[in-house]
Protein backbone atom coordinates (compact mmCIF):
# COMPACT_ATOMS: atom_id res chain seq x y z
CA UNK A 1 0.00 0.00 0.00
CA UNK A 2 1.42 3.71 -0.85
CA UNK A 3 0.80 5.85 2.17
CA UNK A 4 0.58 9.39 1.25
CA UNK A 5 -0.13 11.96 4.01
CA UNK A 6 -1.90 15.35 3.49
CA UNK A 7 -1.28 18.29 6.05
CA UNK A 8 -3.38 16.55 8.71
CA UNK A 9 -6.02 17.95 11.26
CA UNK A 10 -7.10 16.32 14.82
CA UNK A 11 -8.97 13.37 14.05
CA UNK A 12 -13.11 14.15 14.02
CA UNK A 13 -16.02 11.85 14.64
CA UNK A 14 -15.98 8.92 12.15
CA UNK A 15 -18.83 7.17 10.27
CA UNK A 16 -18.63 2.94 10.60
CA UNK A 17 -21.96 2.20 8.78
CA UNK A 18 -24.75 3.81 10.53
CA UNK A 19 -22.80 4.05 14.17
CA UNK A 20 -20.70 7.53 14.62
CA UNK A 21 -17.47 6.98 16.91
CA UNK A 22 -15.12 9.15 18.69
CA UNK A 23 -11.33 9.38 17.59
CA UNK A 24 -10.43 7.00 20.42
CA UNK A 25 -12.41 3.60 21.10
CA UNK A 26 -11.15 2.41 24.75
CA UNK A 27 -10.11 -1.19 24.82
CA UNK A 28 -11.88 -3.38 27.29
CA UNK A 29 -9.47 -6.08 27.53
CA UNK A 30 -8.31 -5.00 31.04
CA UNK A 31 -11.55 -5.00 32.77
CA UNK A 32 -12.08 -7.70 34.85
CA UNK A 33 -8.38 -8.53 34.69
CA UNK A 34 -5.84 -5.77 35.74
CA UNK A 35 -8.65 -3.42 36.74
CA UNK A 36 -11.66 -5.06 39.16
CA UNK A 37 -15.01 -3.34 38.93
CA UNK A 38 -14.41 -0.14 40.22
CA UNK A 39 -11.44 0.69 39.00
CA UNK A 40 -13.27 -0.14 35.39
CA UNK A 41 -16.05 2.07 36.11
CA UNK A 42 -13.77 5.22 37.20
CA UNK A 43 -12.26 4.73 33.86
CA UNK A 44 -15.43 3.95 32.16
CA UNK A 45 -16.76 7.68 33.61
CA UNK A 46 -13.68 9.63 32.71
CA UNK A 47 -13.55 8.01 29.34
CA UNK A 48 -17.32 9.02 28.42
CA UNK A 49 -16.49 12.53 30.59
CA UNK A 50 -13.66 13.04 28.00
CA UNK A 51 -15.66 13.16 25.03
CA UNK A 52 -15.62 9.67 24.60
CA UNK A 53 -18.55 7.14 23.23
CA UNK A 54 -16.51 3.78 21.58
CA UNK A 55 -16.09 0.81 24.23
CA UNK A 56 -14.84 -2.10 22.92
CA UNK A 57 -14.56 -5.88 24.52
CA UNK A 58 -14.84 -9.87 22.99
CA UNK A 59 -17.06 -12.61 24.87
CA UNK A 60 -13.40 -14.60 25.26
CA UNK A 61 -11.92 -11.22 27.87
CA UNK A 62 -10.89 -12.53 30.07
CA UNK A 63 -10.97 -16.58 29.58
CA UNK A 64 -7.22 -16.50 30.18
CA UNK A 65 -6.79 -15.34 34.05
CA UNK A 66 -7.01 -17.99 36.20
CA UNK A 67 -10.66 -18.60 37.70
CA UNK A 68 -11.61 -16.73 34.88
CA UNK A 69 -14.37 -18.15 32.03
CA UNK A 70 -14.89 -15.48 29.65
CA UNK A 71 -17.09 -12.63 29.53
CA UNK A 72 -15.91 -10.89 32.67
CA UNK A 73 -15.34 -7.63 30.83
CA UNK A 74 -19.06 -8.02 29.23
CA UNK A 75 -19.76 -8.14 32.74
CA UNK A 76 -18.00 -5.43 34.16
CA UNK A 77 -19.49 -3.33 31.33
CA UNK A 78 -22.74 -4.36 31.74
CA UNK A 79 -23.20 -3.55 34.94
CA UNK A 80 -21.58 -0.05 34.64
CA UNK A 81 -24.00 0.43 31.46
CA UNK A 82 -27.11 -0.18 34.10
CA UNK A 83 -25.49 1.79 37.10
CA UNK A 84 -25.30 4.92 34.73
CA UNK A 85 -28.07 4.15 32.66
CA UNK A 86 -26.15 5.64 29.23
CA UNK A 87 -26.54 2.53 26.90
CA UNK A 88 -28.14 4.84 24.11
CA UNK A 89 -24.65 7.40 24.24
CA UNK A 90 -22.11 4.80 23.80
CA UNK A 91 -21.19 2.25 20.64
CA UNK A 92 -20.50 -0.76 22.59
CA UNK A 93 -18.26 -3.29 20.41
CA UNK A 94 -18.31 -7.00 21.46
CA UNK A 95 -16.12 -10.06 19.59
CA UNK A 96 -17.99 -14.15 18.59
CA UNK A 97 -15.89 -17.12 18.20
CA UNK A 98 -12.92 -17.19 20.62
CA UNK A 99 -14.86 -17.56 23.96
CA UNK A 100 -13.64 -21.46 25.09
CA UNK A 101 -17.30 -22.92 25.10
CA UNK A 102 -18.03 -21.13 21.73
CA UNK A 103 -15.78 -21.49 19.83
CA UNK A 104 -15.49 -20.79 15.95
CA UNK A 105 -18.51 -19.42 13.62
CA UNK A 106 -20.78 -21.93 12.95
CA UNK A 107 -24.59 -20.30 12.44
CA UNK A 108 -25.55 -22.03 15.69
CA UNK A 109 -22.33 -20.46 17.76
CA UNK A 110 -22.83 -17.50 16.48
CA UNK A 111 -26.66 -17.19 17.48
CA UNK A 112 -26.15 -18.92 21.09
CA UNK A 113 -23.18 -16.47 21.67
CA UNK A 114 -24.60 -12.96 20.81
CA UNK A 115 -27.46 -14.29 23.76
CA UNK A 116 -24.95 -14.61 26.22
CA UNK A 117 -23.14 -11.49 24.92
CA UNK A 118 -26.66 -9.49 25.24
CA UNK A 119 -27.13 -10.91 28.50
CA UNK A 120 -23.88 -9.73 30.31
CA UNK A 121 -23.42 -6.43 28.61
CA UNK A 122 -26.99 -6.34 30.19
CA UNK A 123 -28.87 -4.86 26.76
CA UNK A 124 -30.84 -5.49 23.79
CA UNK A 125 -28.78 -4.66 21.26
CA UNK A 126 -24.67 -4.54 19.86
CA UNK A 127 -23.76 -1.72 18.12
CA UNK A 128 -20.99 -3.63 16.57
CA UNK A 129 -20.28 -7.08 16.12
CA UNK A 130 -17.12 -8.70 15.76
CA UNK A 131 -16.14 -11.87 14.32
CA UNK A 132 -13.02 -12.40 16.74
CA UNK A 133 -11.01 -15.03 14.57
CA UNK A 134 -11.93 -15.82 10.65
CA UNK A 135 -13.04 -19.57 11.00
CA UNK A 136 -11.74 -21.18 7.49
CA UNK A 137 -14.23 -24.43 8.03
CA UNK A 138 -17.18 -22.40 7.83
CA UNK A 139 -18.25 -20.97 4.64
CA UNK A 140 -18.71 -17.14 4.94
CA UNK A 141 -21.97 -17.70 3.41
CA UNK A 142 -22.60 -19.26 6.60
CA UNK A 143 -21.93 -17.00 9.41
CA UNK A 144 -22.80 -14.10 7.63
CA UNK A 145 -26.34 -15.36 7.03
CA UNK A 146 -26.35 -15.91 10.84
CA UNK A 147 -25.28 -12.13 11.77
CA UNK A 148 -27.68 -10.75 9.02
CA UNK A 149 -30.42 -13.07 11.06
CA UNK A 150 -28.91 -10.73 14.09
CA UNK A 151 -29.45 -7.39 12.43
CA UNK A 152 -32.82 -7.89 11.66
CA UNK A 153 -33.66 -9.52 15.02
CA UNK A 154 -32.44 -6.13 16.27
CA UNK A 155 -29.71 -7.76 18.34
CA UNK A 156 -27.24 -6.05 16.35
CA UNK A 157 -26.68 -2.92 14.53
CA UNK A 158 -23.47 -2.90 12.64
CA UNK A 159 -21.25 -6.05 11.59
CA UNK A 160 -17.17 -6.13 11.53
CA UNK A 161 -14.30 -8.71 11.44
CA UNK A 162 -11.09 -9.13 12.85
CA UNK A 163 -7.95 -11.15 12.64
CA UNK A 164 -9.03 -12.23 8.85
CA UNK A 165 -7.01 -12.57 5.58
CA UNK A 166 -7.70 -10.47 2.58
CA UNK A 167 -8.78 -13.24 0.76
CA UNK A 168 -11.57 -13.88 2.91
CA UNK A 169 -12.42 -10.24 3.49
CA UNK A 170 -13.00 -9.86 0.22
CA UNK A 171 -15.12 -13.04 -0.36
CA UNK A 172 -17.28 -12.31 2.54
CA UNK A 173 -17.93 -8.48 1.17
CA UNK A 174 -18.51 -9.92 -2.32
CA UNK A 175 -21.15 -12.45 -0.69
CA UNK A 176 -22.97 -9.65 1.36
CA UNK A 177 -22.75 -7.88 -1.90
CA UNK A 178 -24.20 -10.79 -3.91
CA UNK A 179 -27.05 -12.16 -1.46
CA UNK A 180 -27.54 -9.04 -0.48
CA UNK A 181 -27.18 -9.87 3.60
CA UNK A 182 -25.00 -7.66 6.26
CA UNK A 183 -21.96 -6.29 5.14
CA UNK A 184 -18.68 -5.85 7.09
CA UNK A 185 -18.53 -2.22 7.76
CA UNK A 186 -15.21 -2.12 9.81
CA UNK A 187 -12.40 -4.21 10.11
CA UNK A 188 -10.10 -4.50 13.54
CA UNK A 189 -6.62 -5.26 12.55
CA UNK A 190 -3.19 -5.54 14.41
CA UNK A 191 -1.45 -2.32 13.62
CA UNK A 192 1.05 0.33 15.38
CA UNK A 193 4.58 1.86 14.39
CA UNK A 194 6.30 -1.19 15.30
CA UNK A 195 3.75 -3.98 13.61
CA UNK A 196 2.43 -2.23 10.23
CA UNK A 197 3.13 -5.21 8.31
CA UNK A 198 0.38 -6.55 9.89
CA UNK A 199 -2.34 -4.59 8.18
CA UNK A 200 -0.37 -2.62 5.27
CA UNK A 201 -0.36 -4.00 2.12
CA UNK A 202 -3.26 -6.19 0.80
CA UNK A 203 -5.45 -6.22 3.58
CA UNK A 204 -5.30 -2.43 3.77
CA UNK A 205 -6.02 -2.14 0.34
CA UNK A 206 -9.24 -4.65 0.23
CA UNK A 207 -10.79 -2.38 2.99
CA UNK A 208 -9.51 0.68 1.02
CA UNK A 209 -11.42 -0.67 -1.85
CA UNK A 210 -14.17 -1.45 0.14
CA UNK A 211 -14.66 1.23 1.99
CA UNK A 212 -14.23 -0.34 5.38
CA UNK A 213 -12.91 1.69 8.41
CA UNK A 214 -10.35 0.22 10.09
CA UNK A 215 -9.72 0.21 14.52
CA UNK A 216 -6.92 -1.05 15.33
CA UNK A 217 -5.56 -3.45 18.13
CA UNK A 218 -2.56 -3.53 20.27
CA UNK A 219 -2.33 0.47 19.27
CA UNK A 220 -0.08 1.10 21.40
CA UNK A 221 1.98 -2.53 21.22
CA UNK A 222 1.52 -3.98 24.47
CA UNK A 223 2.64 -0.76 26.13
CA UNK A 224 5.63 -0.49 24.25
CA UNK A 225 4.28 2.78 22.62
CA UNK A 226 3.47 4.24 25.94
CA UNK A 227 7.12 5.55 26.19
CA UNK A 228 7.55 4.01 29.34
CA UNK A 229 9.75 1.26 28.46
CA UNK A 230 13.64 2.33 27.96
CA UNK A 231 16.63 0.43 27.56
CA UNK A 232 17.76 -0.33 31.36
CA UNK A 233 14.79 0.37 33.24
CA UNK A 234 11.88 -2.17 34.28
CA UNK A 235 8.07 -2.09 34.53
CA UNK A 236 5.59 -3.93 36.44
CA UNK A 237 3.05 -4.69 34.04
CA UNK A 238 0.99 -7.54 32.84
CA UNK A 239 2.40 -7.16 29.61
CA UNK A 240 6.00 -6.25 30.32
CA UNK A 241 7.88 -8.90 28.69
CA UNK A 242 5.75 -8.95 25.14
CA UNK A 243 6.48 -4.59 25.07
CA UNK A 244 10.31 -5.07 26.51
CA UNK A 245 11.42 -6.89 23.67
CA UNK A 246 10.63 -4.11 21.08
CA UNK A 247 13.60 -2.49 22.72
CA UNK A 248 15.51 -5.77 21.54
CA UNK A 249 15.10 -3.65 18.16
CA UNK A 250 16.73 -1.24 15.78
CA UNK A 251 13.24 -0.51 15.00
CA UNK A 252 11.42 -0.24 18.79
CA UNK A 253 15.04 2.29 19.57
CA UNK A 254 14.35 4.09 16.34
CA UNK A 255 10.63 4.84 16.71
CA UNK A 256 10.84 5.56 20.51
CA UNK A 257 13.33 8.40 19.46
CA UNK A 258 10.76 9.78 17.07
CA UNK A 259 8.25 9.56 19.20
CA UNK A 260 9.96 11.55 21.97
CA UNK A 261 11.30 14.05 18.92
CA UNK A 262 7.46 14.59 18.10
CA UNK A 263 6.31 14.81 21.38
CA UNK A 264 8.80 17.63 22.59
CA UNK A 265 7.19 19.61 19.97
CA UNK A 266 3.91 19.46 20.71
CA UNK A 267 4.36 19.15 24.62
CA UNK A 268 2.46 16.08 24.46
CA UNK A 269 2.69 12.76 25.79
CA UNK A 270 4.16 9.62 23.91
CA UNK A 271 1.11 7.46 23.68
CA UNK A 272 -0.65 10.45 22.17
CA UNK A 273 1.76 11.05 19.26
CA UNK A 274 1.88 6.83 18.52
CA UNK A 275 -1.85 7.17 18.44
CA UNK A 276 -1.62 10.27 16.28
CA UNK A 277 0.35 8.33 13.96
CA UNK A 278 -1.93 5.72 13.86
CA UNK A 279 -5.44 8.49 13.80
CA UNK A 280 -3.93 9.73 10.81
CA UNK A 281 -3.57 6.72 8.64
CA UNK A 282 -5.45 5.47 5.63
CA UNK A 283 -8.76 3.82 6.32
CA UNK A 284 -7.84 4.30 10.07
CA UNK A 285 -11.17 5.07 12.42
CA UNK A 286 -10.33 4.91 16.05
CA UNK A 287 -7.19 3.09 17.41
CA UNK A 288 -8.12 1.02 20.22
CA UNK A 289 -5.95 1.42 23.75
CA UNK A 290 -7.01 0.64 27.23
CA UNK A 291 -6.34 1.80 30.13
CA UNK A 292 -5.83 0.22 33.79
CA UNK A 293 -5.89 3.21 35.83
CA UNK A 294 -7.33 6.69 35.97
CA UNK A 295 -4.00 8.27 35.50
CA UNK A 296 -3.31 6.43 32.01
CA UNK A 297 -6.41 7.63 30.09
CA UNK A 298 -5.63 11.61 29.70
CA UNK A 299 -2.66 10.55 27.33
CA UNK A 300 -5.29 8.21 25.33
CA UNK A 301 -8.17 11.01 25.08
CA UNK A 302 -5.50 13.73 23.79
CA UNK A 303 -5.50 11.96 20.18
CA UNK A 304 -8.75 14.10 19.40
CA UNK A 305 -6.48 17.16 19.60
CA UNK A 306 -3.57 16.83 18.60
CA UNK A 307 -2.79 17.27 14.88
CA UNK A 308 0.65 16.05 13.67
CA UNK A 309 2.44 17.78 10.61
CA UNK A 310 3.74 16.32 7.32
CA UNK A 311 7.13 16.39 8.20
CA UNK A 312 5.90 14.63 11.67
CA UNK A 313 4.03 12.00 10.59
CA UNK A 314 6.87 11.29 7.60
CA UNK A 315 9.38 10.83 10.40
CA UNK A 316 6.97 7.86 12.37
CA UNK A 317 6.90 6.35 9.23
CA UNK A 318 10.43 6.31 8.33
CA UNK A 319 11.92 5.71 11.60
CA UNK A 320 9.37 2.55 11.59
CA UNK A 321 10.07 1.21 8.53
Amino acid sequence: MTVTHAQSSAPTPKPLGSLSVSPLCLGGNVFGWTADEAESFAVLDAYVAGGGNFIDTADVYSAWVPGNKGGESETVIGNWLAARGNRDEVVIATKVGAHPDHKGLSAATVKTAVDLSLSRLRTDYIDLYYTHYDDESVEVGEFLTALDDLVRAGKVREIAASNISAQRLQESLDFSAREGVARYVALQPHYNLVSRDTYEGELADVAARNGIAAVPYYALASGFLTGKYRPGGSVDSARSGKAAEYLETDRGRRVLHALDTVAAAHDAEVPTVALAWLAAQPTVAAPIASARTLAQLPSLLAVADLALTDVELALLTQASA
